[in-house]
């Protein structure tokens, strides 16, 4: 069994609810839909007794006919069980309709709450689990989810009719009918018996489906440095494997949910066989007769099945809580990064301090032990350092997508987290290594850092870039398709997108990690240039990888595991010979030289 399950491990933010606890999370989104889910139940009812008298219809038919067997007797027997028909297909239309309005009306309500609570996870959340894996649990669980409604509509139904067949079975013979009831009981024992495996079983298909959703997305998400590594075939390799795995939790799970009809199936064939024998006694000791007993045991046919699907009810029904269960789980996902309050923020002058700030990823990996800065506004700093000295992590707090563990951060003397997250996030443009667009044009992925903004607006940011240079490059200037992320463009080209987009924003704090680390020396003049104008007046933090923005610094912050070990400018720096100079003689000093001899080159 433990190779079948292998890599099926839940979530860390996953938890297990009671039956009840997701019952009463699902009733919250059928309240409101309560008018139609009054009028399916009545539906039901009316189908069920439509379904019920058809067995009773034909049966007192057949009497009358056996009586008196006149055409005309036949033919108005055969239009009653062709107009009962009619009508019971008819409710049965108007409850699939409603059920479906109210299957579609649940489902798109969850599946918005659902999207909603994902997109407002912190940042850290979508760094730590798989985007596979999460969109799977927004599109196939919520989908999954319908089965709740279709389910707990056919039990209202099966059970409307149960009761009015029982009824019937009562009017034919008391003491037959009361042995078909004790049967009952048994069958639902059996039924509930398979409760806790069949949550289990369906929670492991929803797991192996989002580990090949997973797989999938991040398969064709790499697709170019697979192709360029030759790497199809391990892709596929991997595909195969998950996807084998794949069918054997999903026979597992349909074996499991099967195997409980062949059982009651049996239990019912023990019942039948019980009822034959004591209508064979009461036969023979004249308590019914032999035409009553034909009857009953014909009714006891259209009584067992729904008895069945009743007693079947809860360990189907897991499949529905299964998926119930991974969607609240995501909803209900922790946050770490906690605002103490939602003070407005309508201004900001940029004003930034570290107070002895604590941030570890993990309990072992401790990046900031503690941290301490205080940058003036509309002044530009440099963070320079080896990898993993901190410097991202500094702008991830800044920015608050990461919860700090220890000390204070401090905008304009206020306190970070007890500001408007949002309205705060307003004042920050940031731009990144490798910048994300969205598959659209070049205009609105501007517009995209405020949505109403004019046109005219979106073209002065844009030419506010190297005099708008840059535009006559591309095939349809503003209004080029960008592609998926990006992927019609250069990553020199994504990067003046991304800068104008900031440049709309207009933000008091700008935040650039180091856009022009991986471009030309031509298109990393073009971003300089807007660097220029983007930082003029504005507090500025860099994380740099090229001496040009450095040099610019007013001050430079030299960074080694979490501390700051020397601060100053570009040239006070170099005179003290310290880590600064160090990491200028071994790359900046080559980079520039590589720099002039690229311009050369091309001159």
């Amino acid at each position: 069994m433990g190779f079948i399950l292998d890599g099926l491990e839940s979530e860390a933010y996953d938890r297990t609810y009671s039956d009840v606890e997701l019952l009463q999370r699902i009733m919250g989104y059928f309240r409101p839909h309560a008018p139609k889910m009054v009028l399916v139940a009545a539906v039901i009812t009316l189908n069920a007794i439509a379904g019920a008298g058809g067995p009773i219809l034909i049966s007192r038919s057949l009497d009358i006919v056996a009586e008196n067997p006149a055409m005309a007797i036949i033919l108005l027997m055969t239009g009653a069980v062709l107009l009962l028909g009619s009508v019971a297909w008819g409710f049965n239309f108007v409850q699939q309709f409603f059920s479906a309005r109210v299957v579609g009306d649940v489902v798109l309500k969850l599946r918005e709450d659902v999207f909603s609570a994902t997109i407002g996870h912190d940042l850290s959340f979508f760094d730590e689990y798989s985007s596979g894996r999460i969109v799977s649990r927004v599109t196939s669980d919520t989908q999954d989810f319908a089965e709740v409604v279709t389910l707990t509509t056919n039990l209202l139904s099966q059970i409307t009719l149960v009761v009015f067949l029982a009824i019937w079975l009562f009017g034919i013979n008391v003491w037959l009918t009361l042995l078909l009831i004790a049967f009952a009981p048994i069958a639902v024992t059996i039924a509930l018996s398979f409760r806790r495996i069949a949550r289990r079983v369906t929670l492991d298909a929803r797991r192996v489906t989002a580990t090949i959703n997973s797989q999938i997305q991040e398969s064709i998400s790499g697709i170019v440095v697979a192709k360029s590594f030759r790497q199809e075939q391990t892709i596929y390799s991997t595909f195969r494997q998950n996807n084998r795995q794949g069918y054997r939790v999903g026979l597992r799970r349909g074996l499991t949910l099967n195997a409980i009809f062949p059982v009651l199936g049996a239990s019912s064939g023990l019942g039948v066989a019980a009822l034959i024998y004591a209508g064979g006694l009461a036969i023979r000791n004249q308590v019914v007769t032999t035409g009553e007993w034909y009857l009953f045991m014909q009714a006891v046919g259209f009584f067992w099945f729904p008895l069945i699907s009743i007693a079947s009810f809860w360990s189907q029904f897991q499949d529905g809580l299964s998926a119930s269960e991974r969607v609240f789980a995501l909803v209900d996902a922790e946050p770490k990064v906690v605002q103490t309050g939602a003070e407005p923020v309508a201004q900001l002058e940029g004003g930034i301090e570290f107070r002895h700030v604590h941030f570890s990823y993990t309990d072992a990996e401790i990046v900031l032990p503690d941290f301490s800065l205080t940058i003036a506004p509309r002044e530009t700093i440099a963070l320079v350092g080896h990898t993993g000295a901190g410097k991202s992590s500094i702008i991830k707090l800044l920015t608050r997508f990461y919860e700090f563990q220890g000390g204070e951060i401090l905008i304009d003397g206020r306190d970070i987290r007890s500001l408007d997250l949002a309205q705060y996030r307003q004042h920050i443009g940031l731009v990144s290594q490798t910048p994300f667009l969205f598959s659209s044009t070049v205009e609105e992925n501007i517009r995209y850092s405020k949505p109403d903004a004019t046109d005219d607006e979106v073209c002065q940011a844009a030419m506010s870039i190297s005099n708008g240079d840059w535009l006559a490059d591309l095939p349809n200037g503003l209004d080029t398709d960008v592609g998926e992320r990006g992927a019609s463009l250069s990553l020199g080209q994504r990067q003046l997108v991304a800068l104008a987009r900031v440049l709309l924003k207009n933000p008091a704090i700008f935040i650039l990690d180091e856009a022009t680390a991986s471009v030309d020396p031509f298109t990393e003049t073009q971003i300089q240039e807007g660097l220029d104008y983007v930082m003029r007046n504005r507090t500025t933090i860099v994380i740099a990888h090229r001496l040009s923005t450095v040099k610019h610094a007013d001050r430079i912050l030299v960074m080694d595991h979490g501390r700051i070990v020397e601060e100053g400018t570009h040239n006070s720096l170099l005179e003290q010979g310290g880590h600064y100079a160090e990491l200028y003689n071994t790359y900046f000093r080559h980079q520039s030289l590589a720099y002039i001899e690229s311009f050369g080159e091309g001159v």
